[in-house]
């Protein structure tokens, strides 16, 4: 029993290295749209800027709009900045659009301040809150016409210490009149959204487009292969309903699709960071289309985005939308089920608490490299008597593993299926009985303590804490060790701890189970370092751990130990009973 539970382990951290390493949050078939759930259904062609481009393409451009005389407007093109204490948004007036959304406190690649707006978005495509309605023309003046900006002094508003909004507005002489204002909060990645479009005295319901996203450097991680497998996922379609988040990768978005129904948020997301309007108004209609943009640069590469947009019951009014990284304070403070947006998986619960603990940690220690080790000890302190348990019983079970083959070699000459095999297995029982060991104890305490290893491994992964943070010669603790060195010492780690780990499997099989450190080293060569460094200590201290234990509880038994036992069932029960009633008799006379 023991054997197989050991080999259950292993192939358990074997199946989730392979799940976090090659696969992405599963694309999940969305069941509030028109269609039948699990159909896609194409989104309409484009109209000004719309979802037009099919996956991996960019669209011809448009022609453009029919110049429409301005009765309210601007004279010429310029940009609007409005400045938090968290982003530093850029607008444009023509079409009242975001054309940045810089983050203050997170770097690209490059070391630059991370804008979330894709830096080369094609005409095509349209920038965030670009508005679209059914006539295409119409659509095409309200995005690429000037509007009167109001509410700003010159081109800078500062929002770093109390709320400022911005409101552009549009009138052309065929009676299209178009409102927007956006209002920000000097501590908050939310942007709070009003549009109104009128067409005479009739009011008109626009598709607010959300733009391509997200403009985060994984948009040009391409997936990786068995030997350098993809950590982090790219972006996708991601929203909360009945009770549920769906996720739907941009791979799996075909030509575009529409889910239709009662959203408690709603966007696009990628491994860090998401784009998502908050508690919109039911029922609403979303549009997801994967879309591929090629980029500047020495070589130039092809970013992996997923453009979306957003149809309300009514004109958007006081709408939140959230901009920003997925990070488990600022979303709580949201909306506790926004941090569900973060993709711990099936061990949020454990997950959840361990990135708190890891943050407590941070805010004494100081770095997060020393913070994942300090953490590390501490998790592996508390299972510290589990594991002892674990490998003193082990102990005990590889003493008996002479007598157990004797047993079992009594009766190797009997089929599987022979009545005569279950004596063997009520000898083998005996024998545990008779020697007070359990079988089941030496894996039980293992077992109680792999959810908290495994939520270790999946908030590592989710952290954006770590995301950007050096460590020693490692650039980016969410990153791969650029000199490989922690994943060669986690396998060398992991090798001579299952060498000195007492094992009850015969020679054969601990030659095959030898591979597996160097199966899961292959895997996590290209792993983010912060998880790397969580698996090799955890091996140190299991290591250390083991030759502390085996000096308390002295070498295994001698090899006289080894002589075979050749008693039967009935001579160990004949035995047992013979002592017994040596010692009442002893009593008696002693009486």
């Amino acid at each position: 029993m023991e054997r197989r539970v050991l080999l259950a382990i292993f192939l358990s951290f074997a199946v989730l290295f392979a799940y976090q390493s090659l696969v992405v949050p599963p694309p999940v078939p969305g069941n509030v749209s028109a269609p039948p759930p699990g159909v896609t259904q194409p989104i309409a062609p484009a109209q000004s800027g719309g979802l037009s481009p099919g996956p991996g393409t960019v669209a011809a451009p448009v022609a453009p709009p029919q110049a429409v005389p301005l009765v309210v407007g601007d004279s010429e093109e310029r940009e609007i900045v409005i400045e938090t204490q968290k982003a530093r948004a850029v607008f444009t007036n023509r079409g009242a659009r975001l054309r940045h959304w810089i983050l203050k406190e997170y770097k690209d690649d490059a070391g630059n301040p991370l804008d979330l707006v894709p830096a080369v978005v094609p005409p095509t495509l349209a920038l965030p809150f670009s508005l679209r309605i059914d006539d295409q023309a119409a659509s095409a003046r309200l995005n690429d016409s000037l509007y009167k900006v109001s509410g700003v002094s010159g081109t800078h508003t500062d929002a770093t210490a109390q709320s400022a909004s911005v409101t552009f507005e549009l009138e052309t002489a065929d009676g299209l009149k178009a409102r927007k204002v956006f209002t920000f909060e000097p501590k908050s990645f939310i942007v709070n959204f009003s549009a109104d479009v009128m067409r005479g005295t009739e009011t008109l319901n626009p598709i607010v487009e959300g733009g391509p996203g997200l403009g985060d450097d994984i948009a040009r991680t391409q997936p990786g292969s068995f030997l350098s497998p993809n950590y982090m996922y790219l972006a996708q379609a991601i929203y909360h309903t009945h009770g549920d988040v769906e996720r739907e990768a941009g791979t799996g978005l075909g030509a575009g699709v529409v889910r239709e129904g009662t959203f408690r948020w709603a966007g696009v997301d990628d491994h860090y960071f998401i784009h998502a309007v908050l508690q919109p108004p039911a029922p609403t209609r979303l549009e997801f289309l994967p879309v591929a943009i090629p980029t500047m640069g020495t070589p130039p590469q092809v970013g992996q985005y997923v453009a979306w947009g957003v149809r309300y019951p009514a004109s958007p009014q006081n709408v939140r939308y959230y901009l920003g990284p997925k990070k488990l304070d600022e979303m709580r403070d949201i909306d506790p089920e926004f941090t569900r947006a973060i993709y711990f998986g099936m061990f949020a619960l454990l997950a959840a608490p361990l990135l708190e603990g890891l943050r407590w940690v941070y805010s004494w220690v100081g770095d997060w490299g020393w913070s994942i080790i300090v953490l590390t000890i501490m998790i592996n302190l508390v299972m510290a008597p589990l594991r002892h348990k674990s490998v003193v019983s082990m102990r005990k079970m590889q003493g008996l593993q002479p007598q157990m083959k004797a047993i079992q070699d009594r009766y190797a000459k009997y089929k599987v299926t022979d009545p005569e095999r279950q004596k063997m297995n009520s000898e083998v029982m005996e024998l545990y009985r008779s020697k007070g060991v359990n079988p089941a104890s030496g894996c039980v305490p293992m077992l109680l303590t792999l959810p908290f290893l495994f939520a270790f491994y999946a908030m590592l992964g989710q952290a954006i804490e770590i995301r950007g943070e050096p460590f020693f010669w490692i650039r980016d603790l969410a990153r791969l060790d650029p000199l490989y060195i922690t994943p060669a010492l986690m396998g060398l780690t992991m090798f001579w701890q299952q060498k000195i780990t007492p094992t009850t499997a015969d020679p054969t099989q601990q030659k095959i189970m030898m591979f597996m450190p160097i199966m899961i080293t292959a895997t996590m060569l290209f792993a983010p370092s912060g998880l790397v460094i969580y698996w090799l200590i955890s091996n140190v201290w299991a290591i250390g751990q083991q030759y502390f234990t085996n000096a308390m509880i002295g070498p295994p038994d001698a090899p006289g130990s080894k002589a075979k036992d050749s008693r039967s069932l009935k001579d160990i029960v004949v035995e047992k009973s013979n002592t017994k009633n040596t010692k009442s008799a002893k009593k008696n006379l002693g009486a």
